[in-house]
């Protein structure tokens, strides 16, 4: 079986996804780039060998030489995302598309009730659900290998910081870094976050806080059941990029993210853990998740497996992210409005 997969957007994380579905060129995978930039795009095609189309009105409609697309990969600026979401369900196309839905959770509710009304499939680009590490600790979590958990802890530290052009428009730190830790932690637990307190601190460049943003900021979180979860996250971590989600339960612990790489050292005399090099950034980190994440897509085009993040949990957990900001600008105790 051969099914065509369009992407659209030749930038970092396009180029990246493009590799890993070039990759599966030998499980029937045809790969078809645009841009709005032509010329990159051919460029890139030539670069991994596969086909470029003349623009994104031609990679939807068919261009000379193939048919339309079996799905698309959206991986362009946010304020794209929902229009092409949008088109793509319109043309009963399936689309993986990079988070967020759209600019804010009210601009997604729309896209949200159109996907819903023509029945189509969306998958969002949290790939963390496609982690080994958080898939091994979500199955040892409903098997009850842990008992009952009374304590959760996510960190996500960036080694350094974006540009302080894009962190003008990222909607903050939470909505843009912390927003992974609140869908990874209501997809492992099964449950909503109902309430946040956060805190954050801008002690790197000052440019950062000019903009409205924060560098360190930390959410205590309420699930449904009353368990309490901590998420913190940094732009400064100098050591390294880490990325750790941490069970505590009534019968064991497990952390995702604890390996040689891990970006800390132990300060107890004798201990060599870990021995690794620490990752530098988020696409080291979770190198496999998005493999796993186009691998996921594809058969979910073909059919063959249940959509790992649909656009709903995804918006789901910007409201969270909306709530945590909230409370972040105004010192209180925020819920989450659903």
């Amino acid at each position: 079986m051969t099914t065509t997969v369009g992407l659209i957007g030749v930038g970092r994380i396009g180029v990246m996804h493009a590799r890993h579905l070039q990759a599966l060129a030998a499980d029937g995978v045809e790969l078809v780039i645009a841009d709005l930039d032509a010329a990159r795009a051919r460029q890139v095609a030539a670069d991994i060998g596969c086909r470029a189309a003349p623009d994104v009105d031609a990679l939807f409609t068919g261009a000379p030489g193939g048919g339309s697309p079996g799905g698309v990969v959206i991986a362009v600026g946010t304020a794209a995302h929902a229009p092409l979401i949008l088109r793509a369900a319109e043309a009963g196309i399936p689309a993986f598309c990079e988070k967020p839905v759209a600019e804010s959770t009210e601009a997604a509710l729309p896209v949200l009730e159109a996907v819903s009304r023509l029945g189509s499939t969306v998958q969002i680009g949290l790939q963390r659900r496609l982690d080994p590490g958080c898939l091994t600790a979500k199955g040892a979590l409903d098997r009850g290998d842990l008992g009952w958990l009374h304590t959760i802890r996510a960190i996500t530290a960036d080694m350094t910081p974006p540009p302080v052009e894009f962190l003008a428009t990222s909607g903050g730190l939470f909505r843009d870094c912390s927003v992974h830790d609140f869908d990874i932690l209501q997809w492992m637990t099964g449950q909503r976050i109902v309430e946040v307190c956060a805190r954050g601190s801008n002690n790197g460049d000052p440019a950062i806080g000019q903009v409205g943003d924060v560098d360190t900021a930390v959410a205590l979180a309420e699930l449904e059941d009353g368990t309490v979860a901590t998420v913190s996250a940094s732009r400064y971590n100098g050591a390294g990029h880490d990325v750790r989600l941490e069970l505590q339960g009534s019968a064991g612990t497990l952390q995702v993210g604890l390996d040689d790489s891990y970006a800390g050292r132990s300060a107890e005399p004798g201990v060599r853990f870990p021995s690794g090099t620490p990752h530098r950034t988020f696409h080291e980190r979770f190198a496999e998740a998005y493999r796993a994440e186009m691998r996921a897509f594809v058969e979910l085009v073909r059919g063959e497996r249940e959509n790992p993040c649909p656009p709903e949990e995804a918006v789901d957990a910007s409201r969270v992210a909306d709530a945590a900001q909230e409370s972040l600008e105004t010192g209180r105790a925020v819920r989450v409005r659903r």
